[in-house]
């Protein structure tokens, strides 16, 4: 076991510190460039201004023989453009492929200062974390990299979600974590080829009544799943994504999928398609009339202590908390979305 004075070292000399609290950042959907295809990539600069979040893929999606195309894409995309408040990701190949040394050391010797997060897929257990945690510590020391690289989780097989409370805890290296339906469903045998949502055959029925029809009501299959990831990052103080949604001809249920996960404490999703980009944006931005009423409270409470009653409900310092967690995101919101920042009155 590593010792609590230890856990905030570099693991290489000439690294620098892991963060002791994560970067106040928008992430609310997570968007995918197939960065093997020259066309996509040559959309990054205009696409910057839309989305939170820039992610290269180099894994799933990417045919074995555009491996290092999408690498090479990559750094040239992340070279390319100015992301200023726009996160810079990157997901890798798993850390059992033959393509994933060679996506680390080229990424981060040449884009190290740039790259905010690495995405690691397929992750099983802490060992998986530590393994990466040391081999980016090296080569941040290596490449004189000025801010620690966050690692992000995928939660896509059987033994990762038995083993997610450790791998959220693994390193202050880590980010967050993305539920992987499509992958994770395959581990499990769930007998489904969609990637997320729902399934017309899982339901329950009402009790039977005499001559009457019985209702049908679908249930989620990820429900499960979701709120053992969420407690899990919330109890580590890390973050928790939906992950993709691959029915892009039906807008309305992917947004009923991402508005589950946001409900039950996600704080954002994957965006594969730019179709999903407002659905994403629409569900996890906050509610203005949310954002009204958390106005209302840290104006009457400004240092967080006592407790005060506005409109007939009693507040205090946790309600406090949460009101200023609130505000803070949507100030995030209002510096990048003009509309909202009019309708939060910021």
């Amino acid at each position: 076991m590593k010792l609590p004075r230890n856990f905030f070292r570099p693991l290489a000399t000439g690294a620098p510190p892991p963060p002791r609290e994560l970067p106040l950042r928008l992430e609310r959907m997570i968007h995918f460039v197939p960065s093997h295809i020259e066309k996509v990539r040559s959309r990054v600069p205009q696409l910057v201004r839309d989305v939170d979040v820039v992610l290269g893929n180099l894994e799933d999606a990417v045919p074995a023989d555009a491996k290092e195309a999408a690498r090479t894409g990559f750094i040239a995309l992340a070279q390319m453009c100015d992301f200023g408040g726009t996160g810079l990701w990157t997901r890798i190949n798993a850390l059992a492929s033959p393509w994933m040394l060679d996506d680390i050391f080229q990424i981060v010797g040449a884009v190290g200062n740039k790259l905010d997060v690495v995405m690691l897929p397929k992750v099983e257990g802490p060992w998986d974390i530590h393994y990466l945690d040391q081999l980016l510590a090296q080569l941040e020391a290596k490449h004189a990299v000025q801010k620690p690289i966050l690692i992000h989780a995928i939660l896509e097989t059987a033994e990762g979600v038995n083993n997610v409370e450790a791998i959220a805890a693994a390193s202050p290296r880590m980010h967050g974590i993305s539920l992987g339906p499509a992958d994770l469903a395959a581990s499990r045998a769930m007998k489904t080829t969609r990637v997320g949502g729902g399934h017309p055959d899982y339901k329950v029925l009402a009790d039977a009544a005499a001559d009457d029809p019985r209702a049908a009501y679908q249930q989620d299959l990820w429900h499960y799943t979701i709120a053992k990831m969420v407690d899990a990052c919330a109890a580590a103080g890390i973050k928790p994504f939906y992950g993709p949604f691959g029915d892009f001809a039906d807008p309305a249920a992917c947004e009923a999928q991402f508005r589950n996960a946001f409900l039950m404490g996600c704080i954002g999703a994957w965006t594969l398609h730019p179709s999903q980009v407002p659905i994403a944006k629409r569900v996890f931005s906050p509610d203005p009339a949310e954002v009204a009423f958390a106005k209302k409270i840290v104006a009457a409470m400004p240092d967080g202590s006592g407790a005060v009653m506005i409109d007939g409900k009693m507040q205090d310092d946790a309600t406090w908390k949460q009101a200023k967690i609130l505000l803070d995101l949507a100030r995030l919101v209002a510096a990048k979305d003009p509309d909202l920042a009019s309708r939060y009155g910021l």
